[in-house]
């Protein structure tokens, strides 16, 4: 584990970059229980959250393109609708599985995110990993599925939600890495011109799947305190996507993945003080299985990228 501690202590020696961590740290605890919040104590529609969120990301990097924060790049609708499709999916089934999840459940299941992203590039990109990375696999999906088993609150209309958020949010991680490399974009030059896209998708969906009228009802007299936790939860979106972005770019996707550990921890934790969350002795185990087979995954990653740096520095 030196390597992944020598990393950290770089990083936590650059101030700038303890910033764009912390804000990231906040924003995305923030978001987990603000949506939570919203769906326990005022029934607020999700499909209608989700395009709240998709139209503050766009109002957001609107704003920072005017500041020359990032350049936008003219791209072809038709090049990114599947994109844009699995965008929509992939926030409203995670947004659905908190809805319908205990936290704990909901954030053990997105930790399946990184076995079935391993399969998918296996199986259709062909692209090949250690056995060591493959073997990581296991304690992740046994701690998920103890978890689940042994959660007094689990519901299967929740694990459906779950399964194909994570199968969803999968394909669009794979998507968006080959969808930069072949359109030559950024993140944030993707997201800019995917964001309104996603959002007109999402307007087409919401008068068929939720009410306009009626007790949480799209048109219902929301009160203050509901409608003020809607923005912020929006605002807060919108502050996820950015703090990811800027990270990224001046780290790397390891980094972030490395970081994520953190607040997997803390946003479970949060989830059993605020929501009383119960956790019985073989949810532990499952939460302590899945996180080893985390850790083990980002060493193995990050060995394997030291090594693969150094065969190139050796290279005449």
């Amino acid at each position: 584990m030196s390597t992944m501690a020598t990393r950290l202590s770089d990083l936590f020696g650059n101030s700038r970059i303890v910033a764009g961590l912390l804000a990231n740290l906040l924003s995305s605890i923030c978001i987990v229980f603000i949506n939570k919040w919203i769906y326990v104590h005022y029934g607020f529609p999700n499909i209608t959250l989700t395009l709240i969120h998709f139209l503050m990301t766009w109002l957001g990097l609107y704003v920072c393109q005017k500041m020359d924060i990032f350049s936008p790049k003219s791209l072809q609708p038709t090049k990114i609708i599947w994109l844009a499709l699995s965008f929509c999916g992939f926030v409203a089934f995670t947004n659905l599985s908190l809805q319908n999840n205990t936290i704990g459940t909901y954030q053990l299941a997105k930790a399946m995110t990184t076995p079935v992203i391993i399969v998918i590039q296996t199986l259709y990109y062909r692209k090949t990993f250690s056995t060591k990375i493959k073997l990581t696999v296991v304690p992740i999906t046994l701690g998920v599925i103890l978890n689940s088993y042994y959660d007094v609150r689990f519901n299967l209309l929740g694990m459906v939600f779950a399964t194909l958020g994570v199968f969803v949010t999968s394909l669009y991680q794979v998507w968006v890495g080959s969808k930069q490399q072949e359109l030559q974009v950024n993140s944030m030059q993707l997201l800019y011109y995917q964001a309104p896209m996603s959002s007109g998708f999402l307007l087409l969906l919401v008068p068929c799947l939720e009410p306009l009228s009626g007790e949480h009802g799209i048109f219902s007299p929301w009160s203050l305190p509901a409608l003020f936790m809607v923005l912020l939860s929006g605002s807060v979106a919108f502050l996820v996507n950015l703090s990811i972005y800027w990270i990224i770019g001046n780290t790397s996707a390891v980094t972030y993945n490395m970081f994520g550990h953190f607040k997997f921890c803390i946003t479970l934790l949060g989830g059993y003080v605020l929501f009383q969350d119960p956790l019985s002795l073989h949810q532990g185990l499952g939460i302590g299985c899945t996180l080893t087979g985390i850790l083990a995954y980002t060493h193995f990653k990050l060995a394997e990228q030291e090594e693969g740096k150094s065969r190139l520095a050796q290279r005449p």
